[in-house]
């Protein structure tokens, strides 16, 4: 339907039926469920690293920070969302608050408080894929109307992702948006932003808020939010990415793996590849987020319409009956 409409599907997601495969295939590989602990220190690590990054930029030409923020702060943030995503599958501690903290403290350099929120939408795509009342990795309806496949307004799409993101909120429903630990999220985030504003000035802070944007919008890192589930050849709906950019975001160009096995933690992912190689080699894949960036900004066949939405389970229930 490319830029009419949305994809549409009678069928289950995929990801629940091949997983029960693999596992009957190859029960070897539930070995892989489990937590990585050592998580929490990158957590601190990169953290660390972003803060000295943004405190060595302070006294800098303001060109030279968004080149930082392009080249450095891009990467460590988008590994930092790669280690938030790992404790809201609470993969890092076996305690839930555990996880919880990990998260709001490597959300710390990336602006806007986003790490509490993100675990209700992030489970609830895991669970409804390609549900439009439930699923907010889907775009929105006016979201997808607006910038259609025109090459600028996919651009600016992907410079403003975080923000379209947001708004894609306001139309899910089932999900408690506000509590305690929503608000301690936004109150640590606060006090952080303006500690770094205060105490380090406001290009230090602007670093911060670029590499946030670029590790998840305009940016070759961007690209992953094509690849995870656009219908980029036919009408597959998940993608996996297997290339040298793996290597600095931790794994998480492995999205089939990581859907069917969602509670094995980021370095053992490609183990299940490898541990079942008969599921995985038939299906499409992608090798270069760069390349894939400029064929979804380029590729008029491509937009925005380019995934699959399917009706809940309970209408795909009675349609049967």
């Amino acid at each position: 339907m490319g830029a009419e409409g949305f994809h549409r599907s009678t069928e289950s997601e995929p990801h629940k039926a091949r997983t029960q495969a693999i596992l009957r295939a190859h029960p070897d590989l539930r070995r892989l469920v489990g937590r990585n602990p050592w998580t929490a220190a990158l957590i601190v690590a990169t953290v660390g690293a972003q803060i000295a990054m943004a405190a060595a930029v302070r006294g800098q030409p303001w060109w030279l920070v968004i080149a930082a923020a392009w080249l450095i702060g891009a990467f460590a943030d988008h590994a930092l969302f790669v280690m938030v995503h790992e404790c809201s599958h609470d993969l890092v501690f076996r305690r839930r608050w555990a996880n919880s903290v990990a998260a709001l403290i490597a959300n710390l350099p990336q602006f806007f408080p986003t790490a509490v929120s993100f675990r209700s939408y992030h489970l609830k795509h895991h669970a409804h894929q390609g549900d439009y009342a439930l699923d907010a990795d889907l775009p929105s309806e006016w979201e997808a109307g607006l910038v259609r496949n025109r090459a600028l307004g996919k651009a600016a799409w992907l410079l403003l992702f975080p923000l379209f993101q947001i708004a894609r909120t306001f139309r899910l429903r089932e999900i408690k948006f506000f509590d305690a630990w929503v608000l301690l999220n936004w109150s640590a985030q606060l006090a952080f932003n303006i500690a770094v504003w205060i105490v380090l000035g406001p290009k230090s802070l602007g670093y911060l808020a670029l590499s946030f944007f670029f590790s998840v919008g305009l940016h070759p890192l961007g690209a992953r939010w094509i690849q995870e589930h656009f219908l980029a050849d036919g009408e597959q709906e998940t993608y996996s990415y297997y290339g040298p950019l793996n290597g600095v975001a931790m794994n998480v160009g492995y999205h089939n793996e990581h859907h069917d096995l969602p509670s094995v933690p980021w370095n053992r992912l490609p183990a299940i590849r490898r541990g079942a190689p008969e599921f995985y080699d038939s299906l499409r894949f992608h090798s270069s987020w760069t390349a894939l960036l400029g064929r979804f900004v380029f590729d008029r066949r491509l937009s925005l319409y380019s995934r699959m939405v399917r009706s809940p389970a309970s209408d795909r229930k009675a349609a049967q009956v």
